[in-house]
């Protein structure tokens, strides 16, 4: 088993804790923000969370386990991508953990992901996870 990376990604967010709550945790706002993608889980420790739709044409099934629900302030999940072209073993599952902290201006929402197998496969998702934050930021200031 090679090192393990880890990455953050933080956006400040015009809007309560209790708004980027809802944006983390409601599907049909998931779906505004994440690429049209379809998130079904009841948000309990130890539930399963999918994550499906369809990128660049090919459809997907993204899952993981919820770890840890606080209401407005974190939330924790493994995550395992079917595009990762890894098998789906708990070893392959990354963590995902949202952290959000109010400020005078808003909230300041953080992204770090863990259990990333490779430096370019951090750069990368960091990336992503960039659009996606900004996105979600989009939505709740517009």
């Amino acid at each position: 088993m090679g090192e393990k990376f880890e990455g953050k990604v933080t956006v400040v967010v015009k809007a309560p804790p209790s708004s980027v709550w809802k944006a983390l945790t409601d599907p049909e706002m998931i779906k505004q923000y994440l690429f049209g993608t379809q998130v079904t889980t009841d948000w309990k420790v130890g539930s399963p969370i999918t994550y499906e739709g369809v990128w660049q044409g090919k459809a997907y099934k993204d899952k993981g386990v919820i770890l840890e629900v606080v209401p407005g302030k974190s939330l924790v999940s493994t995550y395992w991508s079917g595009m990762s072209g890894k098998t789906d073993v708990p070893e392959n599952y990354m963590k995902v953990a949202y952290t959000l902290e109010p400020m005078p201006e808003g909230t300041k929402l953080t992204l770090a992901q863990g259990n990333i197998p490779s430096e370019k496969e951090r750069d990368h998702s960091l990336q992503n996870w960039g659009m996606v934050l900004e996105a979600l930021k989009k939505l709740l200031e517009s």
